[in-house]
């Protein structure tokens, strides 16, 4: 059985429920899943996990949240070599260049992307969910 965390900051309970998605499918799929806060995951804890989940909502210049969930990015962004992990958040303005920034910086640091991140416009759809299901089950 796999061990997946789903670490994720949301301000507005958009994430959130993106977070919850890629959890059920994850779950759906057989895994033991973890979801946490990036107040609550540390670097430490990367290898107590098969695969990880990142997700964060676009903030200000499109840019990761930064009070909390950046700086615990940059922390763990360098364990990540190898690891295999997800991204997804949701977003208000502008056309993702935040996700298409986080993607490359999670390539240089050489983690195995599953899959390009995943954007959600404001509240995620019903199929924005189904696709952060997908998402959870791809990381199994």
């Amino acid at each position: 059985m796999s061990k997946i965390a789903v670490v994720f900051w949301s301000g507005t309970g958009n994430t959130a429920a993106m977070a919850q998605a890629v959890e059920a499918g994850a779950k759906d799929a057989g895994a033991d899943v973890t979801l946490l806060t990036s107040d609550d995951f540390t670097a430490d804890m990367v290898g107590q996990f098969d695969a990880i989940a990142f997700g964060c909502p676009a903030m200000g210049a499109e840019v990761l949240e930064e009070t909390s969930f950046e700086p615990m990015f940059s922390a763990v962004e360098n364990s990540l070599s190898g690891k295999k992990i997800a991204i997804f958040g949701s977003y208000g303005w502008g056309d993702g260049l935040w996700m298409r920034d986080w993607e490359d910086r999670c390539r240089a640091a050489g983690a195995n992307l599953v899959a390009d991140g995943l954007m959600a416009n404001n509240a995620p759809s019903d199929s924005d969910l189904d696709e952060c299901k997908s998402l959870g089950r791809s990381l199994c």
